[in-house]
């Protein structure tokens, strides 16, 4: 579970709800009749504006912003070094046993077409090629939230305009005025809500994650053409160690350490 996004979610709903219970009664910010026309107005503008599939492929990305990355990157290279030294030392024929111990599906499809003995070149275009087409899918989904975004918002304010519209029409009664003009904002907050506290997050953490997922095989890439090359596991590992931020790179090294101080001791 994704700690940020739990933390970021109660955070906001706090902060909402105490400025909800600040202006007095709670009840008068819930309309259902402002709830349809925002969220229904926004939500079936989006469907229009992308293919069905693309709006089922969005809406069940949804979940992922609360799981934690599957894969580490420092796992990662640990799985590539010593993958790289078991090819250095018995061929990379022998790969082939170990394809079974490898989680990431694209990792190990890689390295199935290693061992076919498919040649560098190949290899690299498929592999870029699985990483362009994840990198536009997940384009999709994040342009389908960025355009949710923006429609409500834009329904949020033809909803205030059909509520003013309302209220002028009932102009000769001043007691009405205020609860429909109130009425008529609510549809302005509804939108606000759902396009700064949902859509808007949902498409930046989406596009957090992918570049990360995208960095992740692209050091995949680097290190399954090392191996394919017979590149040293040493320098394989340093430059695989360029991908990683500081802070991992200072926890990798320290890992590195205290596993030799542990194989020194037995």
């Amino acid at each position: 579970m994704d700690l940020a996004t739990i933390i970021g979610l109660i955070g906001g709903l706090a902060v909402v709800i105490f400025g909800m219970y600040s202006g007095g009664d709670v009840s008068g910010y819930i309309d259902v009749s402002s709830i349809i026309v925002t969220m229904g107005g926004g939500i079936f503008s989006t469907v229009l504006a992308f293919p069905l599939s693309e709006t089922i492929r969005a809406l069940k990305a949804i979940p992922l912003i609360f799981k934690e990355p599957k894969t580490s990157a420092m796992d990662t290279i640990r799985t590539l070094v010593e993958l790289s030294q078991k090819a250095r030392r018995e061929g990379l024929l022998a790969l082939e046993s170990a394809q079974e111990d490898i989680k990431d599906d694209f990792l190990r499809k890689a390295m199935e077409l290693v061992v076919d003995g498919i040649e560098a070149e190949i290899v690299k275009t498929t592999m870029q090629l699985d990483i362009d087409s994840m990198a536009v899918r997940h384009q999709n989904a994040q342009a389908f939230f960025k355009t949710l975004s923006g429609q409500f918002p834009a329904w949020g304010l033809i909803g205030t305009l059909l509520g003013l519209i309302n209220m002028l029409r009932t102009l000769d009664d001043p007691s009405t005025i205020g609860a429909a003009m109130a009425l008529a904002l609510l549809t302005t907050f509804y939108g606000s809500i759902l396009a700064n506290f949902v859509c808007n997050p949902i498409a930046a953490k989406l596009a957090g994650n992918s570049a990360e997922e995208i960095r992740l095989r692209e050091m995949m890439m680097e290190g399954v053409l090392s191996i394919q090359s017979g590149e040293n596991p040493r320098l394989m590992e340093h430059k695989l160690k360029t991908f990683l931020s500081p802070d991992q790179r200072a926890a990798y090294e320290a890992a590195a350490r205290r596993e030799k101080e542990g194989q020194a001791a037995e």
